[in-house]
């Protein structure tokens, strides 16, 4: 997990999630998660085949990197229909 702020302040944790299922590869991928408990983002095509690689990754990410994933889930998920 690494913490970070976004263009406007509001602080974020960028972290993993795991999707079940039966198959292992690509089964770990992005989340972002407000720190004020807000809904969290997903970002699922942002996939890992094991946490550690994951955590690793996510670590080494700038807070721009983190910041323009973040504008892009945020994106989506506001275009995207609700059922």
């Amino acid at each position: 997990m690494k913490e970070f702020t976004d263009a406007g302040g509001r602080s974020w944790t960028a972290a993993t999630q795991e999707e079940g299922g039966h198959d292992y590869k690509g089964r770990f991928y992005m989340v972002m998660r407000p720190a004020d408990g807000g809904e969290s983002v997903a970002l699922r095509d942002v996939r890992w085949n094991s946490e550690k690689t994951a955590q690793r990754t996510i670590e080494t990410m700038s807070t721009v990197e983190l910041r323009r994933r973040l504008r892009l889930a945020v994106g989506r998920s506001m275009s995207s229909p609700t059922a």
